[in-house]
């Protein structure tokens, strides 16, 4: 049977492609793998042969991150000087519930699936694990099992019937103000549903997935609980939102990377995970990546070009501005400022195949600027630098050359993410002084020296450009504490 698949679940890779033609899938239910890749363990590199996992400090031990994106799953197994000793890929199935995806229970066997991919002899060494999901993906669930009362609300969903509720008693343009936020998607499903609201719970993907390994329902981190209303400068929720009928279905707060409790003794037994491994709590997947890069200094910022784009820049001061997608994450004693448009990766996705991807991208010549002014999305509605759900997408007059149209969809791309690091500073934030990159458009070097030019600014990928290696650094951060 084949099913109609949202722009999402499409992965921008210029590695020989796993979906034919213009991406569509299909529902099946054996699980299915893009990628598996278990790096070596080599003594060359300092980390012990198979077997003897012994220094001079004793048993050495592991920390698992796995990364849930918009397309897919990894996990990355790192030791405490970030090596990578093992990382592997997962394809979410996928089912059908009705006409819509099952995304709760795709999500679920990832996540089963990726710890087994872990090797077996390996996994009693995993002191802690962290997960990261997509930001404002949110699930409603019952407070005692944990199971799903509704199908999950992903990130990009807008909820435009709660807005004016949300508006009249959150502050102007705070960053719930807008229909994709968390609590748009929270009081869409209070005011629409009669039944189940004293049993419910609200968690974020992260949440949820953790929950199944730590068993310990309705905890949150500052990160994913942003986009619900939480202030992460007073570390607590404000009083406009306590003050709502449905505040009792929020999650408890904790810092990313906080250790929440040893994973589950049903979980350790069927997969191997020893007795004092300990689950921490997540981020979101875009957080996670700036993680992997290891930005510290303020005016470094990431930009991940995944199925969309996303940028966050390290800034000493906070910004949050809802008229523009504009909002600022707690990291440490600094601000992670930025946004997430609906371009990306999707869009080519939808056009081209990854070989044709790969020969018209060797075809340009990233010194020329392109005469052609489109707006790349995948579908209707942009979250930033603009924030109009109404938004259509520009990808027309196509000319006759495919390399040619291929570069002004490239260069299009480029110039939303200028506009949206240009945005920042006039917001505020620090200026931009380089900009690293991750997810799959960081393996495009031609699309690398486009957005060179246009940013005017240096652009490298990251040492690391994995959200998951960003995860397991999470992982570490927790089992130190």
């Amino acid at each position: 049977m084949q099913a109609s698949i949202h722009p999402l679940t499409c992965y921008l890779s210029l590695n020989p492609p796993t979906h034919k033609g213009n991406g569509s899938l299909t529902v099946n239910k054996a699980f299915r793998r893009t990628r598996k890749i278990h790096r070596p363990i080599s003594s060359s590199m300092g980390i012990p042969e198979k077997g003897r996992h012994v220094n001079s400090d004793g048993i050495e031990r592991f920390y698992l991150g796995l990364d849930f994106g918009t397309s897919g799953a990894r996990y990355a197994l790192i030791d405490k000087q970030g090596q990578i000793h093992a990382e592997a890929k997962r394809e979410y199935p996928l089912y059908l519930n009705g006409e819509s995806v099952d995304w709760g229970r795709s999500w679920k066997e990832t996540l089963f699936s990726l710890l087994e991919d872990v090797p077996i002899y390996l996994r009693p060494l995993v002191a802690s694990i962290s997960i990261d999901g997509t930001s404002a993906t949110t699930m409603i669930v019952n407070s005692s099992t944990g199971e799903p009362l509704c199908r999950p609300l992903l990130y990009n969903e807008s909820c435009p019937d709660a807005l004016p509720a949300v508006k009249s008693i959150a502050p102007p343009n705070h960053t719930v103000c807008t229909g994709s936020s968390t609590l748009c998607k929270l009081v869409s499903w209070w005011n629409s549903d009669s039944e189940n609201k004293d049993s419910a719970a609200l968690l974020h993907q992260a949440d949820w997935l953790l929950w199944l390994l730590h068993g310990k329902l309705g905890i949150s981190d500052y990160n994913n609980a942003l986009k619900v209303g939480f202030d992460p400068e007073t570390d607590a929720y404000p009083p406009w939102l306590l003050a709502q009928p449905y505040s009792s279905v929020l999650p408890s707060i904790v810092a990313p990377g906080s250790a929440i409790a040893n994973v589950k003794e049903d979980v350790r037994q069927n997969l191997g995970f020893s007795e004092d491994c300990v689950v921490c709590a997540g981020t979101t997947d875009s957080i996670a990546a700036f993680l992997a890069a290891r930005a510290t200094e303020p005016g470094k910022a990431v930009t991940s070009l995944g199925s969309t784009l996303a940028i966050k820049l390290l800034s000493k001061s906070r910004v949050d501005d809802a008229r523009f997608g504009v909002y600022s994450h707690r990291l440490d004693d600094k601000w992670l400022v930025g946004g997430a448009s609906n371009t990306g990766g999707a869009v080519l996705r939808q056009l081209f195949t990854d070989v044709q991807l790969q020969k018209l991208s060797e075809q340009i010549n990233p010194s020329l600027p392109s005469s052609l002014d489109y707006y790349p999305l995948p579908a209707i509605g942009e979250r930033f630098p603009v924030a109009d759900p109404n938004m259509n997408p520009r990808l027309h007059p196509r000319p006759d050359s495919d390399s040619d149209y291929l570069h002004g969809i490239l260069e299009s791309i480029a110039r939303i993410e200028a506009k949206g690091y240009g945005l920042l500073k006039e917001l505020g934030a620090t200026e931009a002084d380089e900009v690293f990159t991750a997810g799959g458009g960081a393996k495009n070097d031609k699309w690398t020296k486009i957005r060179e030019r246009v940013l005017g600014l240096p652009v490298s990928s990251a040492a690391q450009t994995e959200a998951a290696y960003g995860a397991a650094l999470l992982a570490l951060k927790g089992a130190r504490q």
